[in-house]
């Protein structure tokens, strides 16, 4: 049996300028790390943008990259993302066969795993997913056995969860 690789989430805020991404993914080309997934884009401030980065390395080879990270100067924070207490999402985009005899099975496919039909052929259709990356991988495995014509993923984006604050008790006035 495949022992699973471990993969880690690194979210890096960065200055928004140009050849920045290029620096960041050299970095990662020289060390021999293989980025599994990259998104990329401004954040609610037009300065600044986010990077989530899946790669699959040891514990201490993510430290390693971490401190390389941090040497480039338009990285202004590098935050690794723990799973179990993160929100990731990823969003899918295929073409699938859909002959008019498979066409009402695949339409309740996508039903069922909450995507939306974005256009309809005579033998195809186009669908889009969003959800979280265990979801979409089992919504496109489903899909392969109908055909699939094109794919396109996003990679993954993650932000951490929120904490929740317990809720201030009313006080009433005497």
């Amino acid at each position: 049996m495949a022992v699973p690789v471990k993969h880690h989430i690194l979210s890096v805020l960065v200055e928004n300028k140009a050849g920045v991404l290029a620096r960041v993914a050299s970095l990662f080309a020289r060390r021999g790390f293989n980025i599994f997934s990259l998104a990329v884009a401004p954040t609610d401030d037009e300065r600044f943008s986010r990077l989530t980065i899946v790669v699959d390395v040891e514990a201490t080879s993510i430290e390693q990259i971490t401190r390389q990270l941090d040497k480039l100067i338009n990285v202004l924070q590098i935050s690794e993302l723990d799973p179990a207490d993160s929100v990731e999402r990823e969003l899918l985009l295929a073409t699938v066969r859909a002959a008019p005899a498979d066409r009402g099975q695949v339409i309740e496919l996508v039903q069922i795993f909450e995507g939306r039909i974005l256009a309809v052929g005579h033998d195809v259709l186009t669908v889009s997913l969003e959800g979280a990356p265990a979801k979409v991988d089992d919504f496109e495995e489903l899909l392969r056995t109908y055909g699939i014509v094109e794919l396109q993923r996003t990679g993954r984006v993650a932000l951490p969860k929120l904490v929740r604050r317990p809720q201030p008790r009313a006080v009433r006035a005497s």
